[in-house]
């Protein structure tokens, strides 16, 4: 397993999964190289809006935005918020995923999206999840994790198109599974 780079890929969490933070969860690898891996989980929305965040951040927000949810992207640095998005833009600290997709962890990205000219499609989450060197490949060798690619087109969908409840279906699928028959198949040996 040396030498993969998975950044730009999905993680998939398998039906053994038992860790509260990663069960049923698909994750979005955000940068993956030799010193680690880190990524955003895509399909947790916590029980608040982007109107509760902008108002405790005293930014206001208006429209159609204020109901869209924030996310649990895992379970590190979760007083932080990360802000996956597209068109990739450079802001005050951003991390280039790849030519479209970027993470921004600067108050100026939602500064602009409050005054709504920010990026046209986002998702903000609180915390990350994160990998010391070795560990994201020790976990896929002992097959905690499923990886997906996806076309540019897919990927926008998982992260912008689909809610929450969609997207480890909808990840699945990529690979021509489905995710209820593959947990019940990979229940039983």
């Amino acid at each position: 397993m040396e030498n993969v780079n998975l950044t730009g890929q999905f993680l998939v969490a398998m039906p053994a999964m038992t860790d509260p933070y990663f069960a049923k969860s698909v994750t979005f690898i955000c940068e993956h190289n030799a010193d680690g891996a880190m990524g955003i989980v895509i399909n947790r929305p916590i029980n608040m809006t982007l109107q509760d965040l902008f108002k405790q951040l005293n930014l206001p927000l208006a429209g159609a935005l204020t109901d869209k949810p924030v996310y649990f992207g895992g379970p590190v640095q979760l007083d932080r918020g990360f802000v996956l998005h597209q068109p990739l833009q450079e802001w005050d600290s951003t991390l280039r995923i790849d030519e479209e997709i970027g993470l921004t962890t600067s108050k100026d990205i939602l500064q602009a999206i409050a005054e709504g000219h920010g990026p046209h499609h986002f998702l903000i989450s609180l915390g990350y999840a994160g990998w010391s060197s070795g560990q994201l490949e020790q976990e896929l060798a002992h097959n905690a994790w499923l990886t997906v690619e996806a076309t540019p087109e897919q990927r926008h969908r998982l992260l912008f198109g689909l809610p929450a409840e969609e997207k480890v279906q909808a990840t699945m699928a990529l690979l021509g599974l489905d995710f209820a028959r593959f947990a019940e198949e990979a229940g039983h040996a």
